[in-house]
């Protein structure tokens, strides 16, 4: 990694970012950058590893980032098709109020996300600017295999959710079955422990070992700030058979429910 690599990538993620403020500022709706922001890891795997000839593991990954942030875009976008502004959003709007909150949003949503996208990178962008040839060993068997099991460990997750909100089961206010019998969040759950994975394939280059903090960084945010606890004291206060599903239900890693 160079200097100049790192800025490139830090003036990409800041253009991405800029440009869906702007349109997000045209549609009053800031919670378009939820579904791109996945993109911007793809954006910055790519720009580095352009840079070098493709090897092996670059290849590898840009295959797992790549499958991991199109699922994901995906997803998001087409859940969010037609649906209001998020409530989060929205009452950041209304607290600051509209004629302030359209350039304030670009601080407190978007910079921040693009501040957030270009740190959790650190070990795509490891493995994507190196150099020398390596080959596959254990250690990327291992990473592998932790990315294949939090991915499809997602990607099933959020499945079974989309199928129950779109077919509603008469008297069930809460998803207990599938994953979500083991975890209230495996979703999240899945999404950090691909980011592991991550990290372990960058484990495999020198130094890599020290962006470890990236997915600890991930996870943190996936536990404490954006996911389970609020979604927990969220879903707590407004559905009422969900106090008896936290009390069963392991919160992020898969577990067998209480009895």
């Amino acid at each position: 990694m160079t200097l100049a690599l790192l800025g490139q990538s830090a003036g990409l993620v800041l253009v991405m970012m800029t440009a869906l403020w702007a349109l997000s500022v045209y549609l009053r709706d800031v919670s378009i950058v939820d579904p791109w922001w996945s993109i911007a890891f793809l954006i910055v795997t790519l720009s580095a590893a352009s840079h070098s000839a493709l090897t092996t593991r670059k290849l590898l990954l840009v295959t797992m980032v790549g499958v991991w942030s199109v699922r994901l875009w995906l997803h998001l976008l087409l859940r969010s098709r037609g649906r209001p502004e998020d409530p989060r959003y929205a009452e950041f709007r209304r607290r600051f109020g509209p004629e302030r909150y359209w350039w304030l949003s670009f601080f407190q949503v978007f910079l921040l996300q693009g501040a957030l996208a270009f740190v959790i990178s650190a070990p795509l962008q490891m493995v994507a600017a190196e150099r020398e040839a390596r080959g596959l060993g254990v250690v990327e068997c291992a990473a592998v295999l932790v990315f294949a099991a939090g991915f499809s460990i997602e990607a099933v997750a959020d499945w079974q959710l989309q199928t129950f909100r779109s077919r509603p089961v008469a008297g069930a206010e809460v998803l207990a079955t599938g994953l979500w019998r083991y975890s209230r969040h495996p979703n999240y759950f899945g999404e950090a422990l691909l980011w592991w994975g991550f990290w372990l394939l960058a484990a495999g280059s020198r130094y890599g070992w020290a962006t470890a903090p990236a997915p600890m960084l991930m996870t943190f945010l996936l536990l404490r700030v954006s996911g389970v606890t609020i979604l927990d004291a969220h879903l707590t206060a407004t559905k009422p058979g969900y106090a008896d599903y936290v009390r069963r239900t392991s919160a992020f890693v898969l577990r067998p429910p209480k009895r």
